[in-house]
């Protein structure tokens, strides 16, 4: 029943954040999924939700697995036979599960099958203590706060018959590895219907005879108001100085009134499906990735703004964090800024010189096409640890 109210207020959020049109087919989607027939084979993933975060946790490693000779089905948590899958599969992963006498169940009939179960999360709010630098947090309504409560997943992390986990981040696997566990560190992906989308937005583009320059920021949920609020002097500063500067933001972001002199040159776009968010993408000659410093929350994000533009040969800027200092080489496929003076530089710099966005956004598109696709996915050591465990249940 807790789950219930929980459902209902984020499907109140989401109606609320996105209109009745657009929030009302994510709620129906939402409901309709736990219906989606599950079949049988090696590994089950089970996932809270149905936004980006299930897309690239459950789906996306999925594909990414079946890619190495792996058998995958994705179900989601409210899925009325769930606790029958213990008979079906081997491996068990958990991502963002809020824990039910449903999940409770199914967890035990794994226990008595001796199966595996892996604990997956891509943001630190496993743990309640870090909840409190989650702003999306505070702007939750009573119902949607209930799920954090005890640290989404909390119970199955802390169970010791959890032995391992998989993450996204070089950051959270050290948090992980905290609670005594094997972590994995499985990146993010492009899927390959990403890849066929963005090949086919590529092959399209036509050169833009207009002499404007588009920095994009695309902010995905509600959440990262504070995040873009770190770059906003440097973009006041640009943008007085060059006349030519537009800003596109997608996504619910509030942009301050101090911004308010540039509105004719701000460009806004609510959300859309995943197809159009890639063609707003290469609207843009420049993608923005700030985040906010010093709150282990944001410390905790995935680079997935870098390779989501990069594919489209969209050079980056970024926060200089531990993140993105492992996925971009600062001046050859992307930038790296921790200050006003590094982002009026860096962006200055592409701002100026279209050679070296061309060259910067190539260099990106061949790193993603490198290490952050499903089908040229290299995690050896997660495979092998798999195929390991699948030999030893009988």
């Amino acid at each position: 029943m807790k789950l219930l109210f929980i459902k209902f207020g984020k499907a109140v959020s989401t109606v609320k954040r996105d209109g009745i049109l657009s929030g009302g087919k994510r709620v129906v989607k939402s409901f309709f999924s736990m219906f989606k027939k599950v079949g049988s084979g090696d590994i089950l993933f089970i996932t809270g939700g149905v936004g980006d975060s299930a897309r690239y946790r459950t789906h996306h490693v999925a594909e990414e697995l079946s890619v190495h000779g792996f058998k995958c089905s994705v179900t989601i948590q409210d899925n009325p036979l769930l606790p029958s899958y213990a008979d079906k599969f081997k491996i068990f992963i958990f991502h963002r599960v809020f824990f039910t006498p449903k999940v409770a169940k199914l967890i035990e009939n794994i226990k008595l099958k001796k199966g595996e179960i892996i604990f997956e999360t891509d943001d630190l709010v496993f743990d309640p203590q870090y909840i409190q630098y989650m702003d999306y947090f505070h702007m939750m309504n009573s119902l949607e706060k209930k799920l954090y409560e005890n640290g989404l997943g909390g119970e199955i992390l802390n169970d010791p018959f959890v032995k391992t986990c998989t993450t996204t981040t070089s950051f959270l696997s050290d948090k992980l590895r905290g609670y005594g566990k094997k972590v994995f560190v499985v990146r993010n992906k492009l899927s390959k219907k990403d890849l066929e989308v963005t090949n086919g937005i590529l092959e399209r583009k036509v050169s833009d005879s207009v002499k404007s320059i588009k920095m994009g920021y695309f902010s995905g949920t509600i959440s990262h108001n504070k995040d873009f609020a770190t770059i906003v002097e440097p973009i006041k500063f640009l943008m007085k100085k060059h006349p030519n500067l537009q800003l596109l933001v997608a996504g619910p972001l509030t942009i301050t009134k101090d911004m308010a002199e540039f509105q004719d040159r701000i460009i806004r776009i609510t959300f859309m499906p995943r197809d159009k968010h890639f063609e707003n993408i290469s609207m843009v000659d420049i993608n923005l990735a700030p985040l906010e410093t010093n709150n282990p929350f944001c410390e905790a994000k995935s680079e997935l703004k870098f390779f989501e533009a990069g594919v489209l040969e969209i050079p980056t800027v970024a926060v200089r964090n531990n993140t993105f200092s492992e996925a971009i080489e600062d001046g050859v496929d992307g930038y790296l800024a921790a200050d006003f003076q590094e982002w009026t530089m860096k962006l200055d710099k592409l701002i100026m010189d279209e050679e070296l966005r061309i060259k910067i956004g190539k260099a990106a598109r061949s790193k993603v096409l490198k290490d952050y696709s499903t089908v040229a996915s290299h995690d050896e050591d997660y495979y092998e640890y798999l195929r390991n465990i699948l030999s030893e249940i009988k």
